[in-house]
């Protein structure tokens, strides 16, 4: 599972969400909030009739987040992540945590396990190995493999959450923002916010698309890009009421003994990806826009099924071989890429 760092998420589809062909509205202005969550910077663009309504609705909106993050952050020791980690082995939990949950064993279902919220042992393994600059042991790498395993977690109806290995350790990081992006957007509606979009790092939930304009136009990062780029160089799409999430290493990996490792854990090894591989998912929400692109980094067989599915989710992957070029596929019904215009360079 990704591990999301306080620093910029990585390889994200640009937190930079832009309005395409926006023109002048005098019935509703453009408002930008943002916030520090989860690790990562939030970003509300919002559509409003006036400063007020939009101040108010991106609040409720950021209140929303703030609970997600207290309910699921593995950092912070006081959070409600945290507390289920430690004995009893039954605890009741939040309807808030138990939707995420929920949410998270039906993925890794799904996935067959390429999404796994019960790798937090390998999480917190990559986490020291990163910081000391040294791989794990074998001894802890198969520490975490034996109190790791999404079909030992249960809940039950009434929010009861059951952990059938002792010291299971959880970690949400690859689906925790793009839930909260969801509940963001929703709360956002509620307040009577429909033109608005919610980006969180690697995660973009998008709602009515800006007055006048067929959508949001949404940055590109991937394998392919120029890290050093200005966000305004990279491809694009055109986007409304629906969420984009890509996984990848352009920025957070580390190399160690000469071999660069991601920051997506591979739950069969323990270690970092040491193939290079970025996933850009289109889904209907951001949760599962945002754990599909960390399992289509994690398993090549779950990408080449959704490459070839007509769903409603949506891929593009981009791989690297290092003895060959980048190889970039995608589903066939994969929205169009923009390239954005080039500038002449004066002389």
């Amino acid at each position: 599972m990704a591990v999301r760092h306080l620093i910029a998420c990585l390889l994200s589809v640009c937190a930079m969400v832009e309005v395409c062909a926006v023109e002048k509205n005098p019935a509703l202005e453009r408002y930008h909030f943002q916030a520090a969550l989860m690790g990562t910077r939030f970003q509300i663009v919002l559509y409003g009739k006036d400063q007020e309504t939009a101040t108010k609705a991106a609040n409720a909106a950021f209140a929303i987040g703030k609970e997600v993050e207290k309910a699921c952050s593995d950092y912070d020791v006081t959070s409600e992540l945290m507390t289920l980690m430690k004995p009893p082995a039954s605890q009741k939990v939040s309807a808030l945590l138990a939707d995420v949950l929920e949410k998270s064993l039906a993925i890794a279902e799904e996935t067959n396990g390429a999404f796994d919220p019960t790798l937090g042992g390998h999480s917190w393994n990559w986490r020291r190995a990163r910081t000391r600059e040294k791989l794990p042991t074998d001894e802890a790498i198969a520490a975490a493999i034996k109190i790791s395993g999404w079909q030992h977690l249960t809940i039950t109806k009434d929010k009861q959450v059951r952990k059938a290995i002792p010291g299971m350790k959880l970690d949400l990081g690859g689906i925790a923002k793009g839930y909260a992006a969801d509940r963001m957007l929703e709360i956002l509606r509620n307040n009577g916010i429909k033109r608005a979009t919610v980006a969180a790092g690697g995660d973009v939930r998008l709602g009515d698309a800006p007055p006048n304009t067929n959508g949001w136009k949404v940055g590109l990062k991937t394998l392919a890009s120029d890290p050093n780029e200005p966000q305004t160089r990279h491809p694009y799409l055109v986007l409304s009421n629906c969420a984009v999430s890509t996984s990848g290493d352009l920025h957070q990996f580390i190399e160690i003994d000469g071999l660069r490792y991601s920051h997506i854990v591979d739950p069969a090894t323990g270690l970092g990806l040491t193939r290079r591989v970025s996933a850009t998912v289109v889904a209907l929400t951001a949760t599962r826009s945002d754990a599909l692109a960390t399992a289509c980094c994690v398993s090549p067989e779950l990408a080449k099924s959704m490459l070839e599915k007509d769903g409603v989710e949506k891929l593009l992957v981009i791989t690297h071989d290092p003895d060959s070029d980048l190889t970039q596929t995608s589903s066939a019904n994969f929205p169009k890429i923009h390239q954005p215009k080039t500038v002449p360079v004066e002389k």
